[in-house]
């Protein structure tokens, strides 16, 4: 007769050394946020002389909207990769570092070409 197959947990603990680098990934995630967030206040507030009102705000909104996905993202990939580790299972994948990499190529772009413009005149 054969001996029942027992169950093995799910969620075992990981290595610590694992476990707080995963949380200083998410803390740079966080202060990536507020570094986003702090341009987006900084631009609105204090560049008066970069580009329109008009052009100002909308950067202010994209900085902002890149700071949220930044936090949202980074706690996310935190989640699961805990999950990922106390299960044993392979990490994924995520595509937030390019996301925010292209989009902060876009503004960064956007704010040169700008400044470019204003010098030229």
């Amino acid at each position: 007769m054969s001996e029942p197959s027992r169950k093995v947990s799910e969620d075992t603990e990981p290595d610590y050394r694992f476990t707080l680098a995963n949380e200083r990934t998410f803390l740079a995630w966080m202060r990536t946020a507020l570094a986003l967030l702090a341009a987006a206040v900084a631009i609105v507030q204090f560049a008066s002389d970069l580009g329109s009102q008009s052009f100002r705000e909308a950067c202010g909104i994209a900085f902002s909207v890149l700071a949220a996905g930044s936090a949202a993202g980074g706690l996310w990939r935190w989640t699961s990769t805990q999950t990922a580790m106390r299960r044993g299972s392979h990490l994924r994948r995520g595509s937030l570092p390019v996301t925010l990499a292209v989009a902060l190529t876009v503004l960064a772009l956007g704010v040169f070409v700008v400044l470019v413009v204003e010098l030229g005149q």
